[in-house]
């Protein structure tokens, strides 16, 4: 019996498959970013522009752009270091360091908020070495950035881990073996041939930290002009019936959404095209 080719299904099934999809996109995707800017706009754009004036708003801005500055490249970093273990070294334990590495994505972000808060909280377990240290972590900066660093740490090491399995260690083998050092060929071998998965780990990472509201809601105590990133800033508004500065701020991060978006199309392409390369070799 003849295989049928997926491809050779008939006209109308084939677009109604592909209208399906486009109206699901458009009912769930599409017609949620139209009514964000609708709303925001509806009172006209001095109420607009006043509502992304507002010292609050731009206190929630700092710090959330301030966090992100801090978390990103330190899982860039860490996710490199890594997925270079995972590559390129055989060792006890590597399961369990790919279990490590994909744990936040099974852990609610209230849960792990939660878990920093039973640590460094005032009846923690750290909770009396930080004040006898004059630490503040839960509720101010550092604990927002703690959070935020355990949600968004599998990004990176997720996107570069694939490509340096399939680019193996020939690359690498052939520097070291014509005397290169271990961090030349880092710098000269490793680190060109990841660029295109490193740079969209980072952009998936740095939307996530910018986003995140679950972790950071428990940790951040809500504290106005202080700890409030731009999602708890929305929360606040909206809770207060201020509609229209509630999605003025969210249009902020619905314009982040679509720059990831865009970013991220050309990225995936960049990256599609060199795992194929690297696969074929």
């Amino acid at each position: 019996m003849a295989k049928r080719d997926p491809i050779s299904e008939s006209y109308f099934v084939r677009w109604g498959l592909i209208g399906i999809s486009l109206a699901f996109l458009a009912l769930i995707i599409f017609l949620p970013l139209v009514i964000v800017f609708s709303e925001a706009l509806r009172k006209g754009l001095g109420t607009y522009l006043s509502a992304l004036h507002d010292s609050e708003t731009l206190a929630a801005l700092c710090l959330t752009l301030t966090v992100a500055a801090i978390a990103v490249p330190f899982n860039a970093l860490v996710g490199v270091c890594a997925a270079w273990s995972v590559t390129k070294f055989n060792f006890a334990g590597k399961t369990l360091l790919l279990s490590l590495i994909d744990l936040p994505f099974s852990v609610s972000p209230v849960i792990s908020g939660l878990v920093y808060v039973l640590l460094f909280g005032a009846q923690g377990w750290l909770g009396p070495w930080a004040k006898a240290n004059h630490l503040d972590i839960i509720f101010a900066l550092p604990g927002i950035v703690l959070a935020t660093t355990f949600v968004t740490f599998p990004f990176v090491a997720r996107e570069v881990i694939p490509l340096m399995q399939a680019q193996g260690t020939d690359e690498e083998a052939a520097g070291l073996s014509l005397g290169a050092s271990g961090l030349y060929t880092f710098w000269h071998v490793t680190l060109p041939n990841i660029k295109w998965a490193l740079l969209y780990g980072v952009l998936l990472c740095n939307a996530r930290a910018m986003g995140e509201f679950g972790a950071v809601s428990v940790v951040s105590g809500h504290i106005r002009g202080l700890t409030n990133t731009l999602p708890l800033q929305v929360e606040i508004l909206y809770n207060e019936y201020n509609f229209a500065a509630a999605f003025a701020v969210a249009t902020l991060l619905a314009s982040l959404a679509l720059v990831t978006l865009i970013l991220k199309t050309i990225l995936e392409w960049r990256h599609a095209d060199q795992l194929a390369a690297s696969r074929k070799q």
